[in-house]
């Protein structure tokens, strides 16, 4: 008995602290659409990507031609020379593949071009929300685009206008 006492005395005590945590809610996606740096720096990644693709596929275009010329000549075709041209089509293919991750992979160019794109894009809105957020004494912020399990955020408590004013930029 003292102990589910105890319990539910906890439990009134935590939802009571709870209760005193001024939250806030901005949308993201909606600061993020708001920013024109934001959007110059998506375009540019999208042209950069579609350039570094290019290659990647110019390359494979190439390993298939070798293995469809390999297809049509490996009849005529000595061991030695069946050899080689295998080996070829595998180091195209090996090449393609190693280009692909260069420019794709985790700690790849894209990665790295995107890293110092939105970076400073990021830590400008980050700096506006922990001001707004000093300012006006919230303890929690949460992203409503996010897929953080928000089902119901009062527009009263969206502070993404707010941001965005901060930043110098108006909402639409």
């Amino acid at each position: 008995m003292k102990k589910k006492l105890l319990f539910v005395c906890l439990f009134a005590l935590m939802a009571i602290t709870a209760g005193a945590q001024k939250i806030a809610l901005i949308d993201m996606d909606y600061i993020l659409k708001n920013i024109p740096s934001y959007e110059r720096a998506n375009e540019q990644l999208n042209q950069v990507s579609k350039k570094w693709q290019a290659e990647v596929d110019a390359i494979n275009a190439q390993s298939q031609a070798l293995y469809k010329n390999y297809q049509n000549e490996v009849v005529f075709l000595s061991q030695e020379q069946k050899q080689k041209r295998q080996d070829a089509i595998v180091a195209k293919e090996k090449e393609a593949s190693e280009l692909k991750k260069k420019y794709f992979g985790p700690e790849g160019e894209l990665f790295k071009k995107r890293e110092s794109l939105m970076a400073p894009i990021q830590d400008e809105i980050y700096n506006a929300v922990k001001e707004i957020s000093d300012f006006r004494g919230y303890s929690l912020v949460l992203d409503r685009a996010s897929n953080s399990g928000i089902i119901f955020g009062s527009p009263k408590i969206d502070i993404s206008n707010e941001v965005l004013s901060k930043l110098g930029y108006t909402g639409q």
